[in-house]
């Protein structure tokens, strides 16, 4: 019985497929992403593949073996690769470069422009941070970098910068030399099996005998804006990137909400405002006019960029240490959690992706999670009034 070449690909579907005959190939094709093929051997090796017409020739771009790449990473790669087709380049001539012996530099140019700009939020962390650490590489060849560099490279990395950045460091450059691979280099990843430091879960948030003299200090502080922006940050949890780039045309204050149209998890959060934060963005408005950007900055940006000197000032006067601006947000989650939310409310809340939740939310029509901000915000706050 002869086989459809032409099918929806599923797992059973492929695990399925009969291997040609000696000397032979089987190509079967996608009919979801057109142009994705799997190419099947005598010896049951099966790999994924972009097969169009690029100049009016037909060429193939290898994308990697099943099933060690799932079927809908192969259909997200296929999709690249055919996007770049249409724009008039040839991902084989790349392959070609990296075969050739590519330096560092010139894959880290690649790397930005083919995967870290188009799919991590975080690129600008990759932009900043691989250069400063790395830049002494750039000229080098890919495969005269050692594994033994490396782990020196991460020893130093965490006695002048902690074992957290050594590791995030450690990680983007397994990720950069496992992206070569991919696009054709042949050698092997140098930062493979080096491990990384282990790193203490952080369990930090201001306790209620903290609150009184956090609020204390923070109300004193002179610059409004870290002020302003260390209330927000506290009473919504929202993430610190979001809260610097919080725009006043995702604001409606009439019905206090704060509409967060990119968040980590890919999605869009909406964000109850408490009477304060409503109060205290009144107040900026009157103070500053609508501008673009709430927490307004003087660098290219155009908004507040890195709080850290303020929120030192503000530690200093509460004496208050090891409480980082991260922390706030598992503050604002504790109190949630102490005063009667459930996970799925503190994780709705928090932008926590979870389908089941919401999925509880609008079967219910109703909002549990802005009774829990609620009464978080006012428990935090009827510290100060314990204290007097």
């Amino acid at each position: 019985m002869q086989q459809d070449k032409n099918f929806n690909f599923i797992k059973k579907s492929l695990d399925a497929l009969l291997l040609p005959g000696p000397g032979k190939r089987l190509y079967v094709y996608d009919t979801k992403v057109r142009g994705l093929e799997l190419m099947v051997t005598p010896q049951g090796t099966k790999s994924f593949k972009v097969y169009r017409k690029f100049n009016n020739k037909p060429i193939r771009v290898t994308l990697g073996k099943y099933p060690e790449m799932t079927i809908e990473n192969a259909r997200r790669e296929a999709q690249k690769i055919i996007n770049e087709l249409n724009t008039g380049k040839n991902p084989n001539n790349e392959k070609k470069k990296l075969r050739a012996e590519t330096t560092f530099k010139e894959l880290f140019t690649l790397y930005m422009e083919r995967h870290s700009k188009k799919e991590k939020k975080t690129w600008k962390y990759d932009e900043r941070d691989i250069p400063r650490f790395l830049g002494q590489w750039f000229q080098r060849k890919l495969s005269a970098i050692t594994k033994q560099e490396i782990q020196e490279l991460h020893e130093k990395v965490r006695s002048v910068n902690g074992l957290y950045q050594a590791n995030r460091l450690l990680s983007r450059i397994h990720g950069i030399y496992n992206k070569a691979i991919e696009w054709g280099w042949e050698g092997v990843n140098p930062a493979q099996g080096i491990k990384k430091f282990k790193e203490k879960s952080r369990a930090r948030f201001l306790h209620p005998d903290e609150l009184p003299r956090f609020f204390e200090s923070l109300d004193a502080e002179q610059n409004d804006t870290i002020r302003d922006y260390i209330y927000v940050s506290l009473f919504t949890g929202v993430r610190k990137t979001n809260v610097l780039e919080m725009r006043w045309e995702d604001i409606y204050l009439d019905r206090r909400e704060w509409l967060v149209p990119d968040t980590k998890n890919g999605e869009p959060l909406r964000v109850h405002l408490v009477e304060q934060i409503v109060d205290l963005l009144k107040a900026r408005l009157t103070k500053y006019g609508q501008g673009i950007w709430v927490f307004g900055g003087t660098g290219a940006t155009g908004h507040l960029m890195e709080p850290k000197t303020g929120w030192k000032r503000i530690l200093d006067r509460a004496g208050i240490k090891e409480l980082r601006l991260h922390d706030l947000r598992r503050t604002f989650g504790s109190w949630q959690a102490a005063t009667g939310a459930n996970s799925y409310m503190i994780g709705h809340s928090l932008g926590h992706k979870s389908p089941q939740s919401t999925a509880v939310y609008a079967r219910l029509n109703l909002d549990p999670v802005r009774d829990s901000v609620e009464k978080a915000t006012q428990a935090m706050l009827q510290t100060m009034e314990k204290k007097r």
